[in-house]
C-alpha cells in the first residue's frame, strides 16, 4: 500500500510556471506507476500525465502536451509535474495516482490507478 501527498499548488497567472510534487510512503515505490489527473468545479476528472514504474514512457493529454512534464525521482519517493505557459483553463485540483505493476504501458484511464492523493489546487489567473 501507499499513501500520496500532494504539494506545489497555488494561484500564478497565465504563462506562468508551477511544479507539482507527489511524495509516497512506502519502499517499493520504484514499482509503481504514477500519473497525474485534474478536475475543474463542474467537471469530471480528466488525465493530465503519466509515467510508467521504470521512468522510461509517459504520456500526456494532447492539451497539455508541450508544456507540462512528468518526472520520478526513486531516491526521493516523489513524481513532479512542471507545468509551463499555464492557461486559466488549467484551473483545477490537481491529483496525484498510483498503480502497483511494472507494465511497459502507461496507464491514462482513472480506473486504473488504486492509490489517490488528497489533491493540491492550481488557480490560473488571466
Amino acid at each position: 500500500q501507499v499513501q500520496l501527498v500532494e504539494s506545489g499548488g497555488g494561484l500564478v497567472q497565465a504563462g506562468g510556471s508551477l511544479r507539482l510534487s507527489c511524495a509516497a510512503s512506502g519502499r517499493t515505490f520504484s514499482y509503481y506507476s504514477m500519473a497525474w489527473f485534474r478536475q475543474a468545479p463542474g467537471k469530471e476528472r480528466e488525465f493530465v500525465a503519466a509515467i510508467n514504474w521504470s521512468g522510461r514512457s509517459a504520456d500526456y493529454a494532447d492539451y497539455v502536451k508541450g508544456r507540462f512534464t512528468i518526472s520520478r525521482d526513486d531516491a526521493e519517493n516523489t513524481v513532479y509535474l512542471q507545468m509551463n505557459s499555464l492557461k486559466a483553463e488549467d484551473t483545477a485540483v490537481y491529483y496525484c495516482a498510483a498503480k502497483y505493476g511494472k507494465s511497459l504501458r502507461v496507464a491514462v484511464a482513472d480506473y486504473e490507478y488504486n492509490y489517490w492523493g488528497q489533491g493540491t489546487q492550481v488557480t490560473v489567473s488571466s
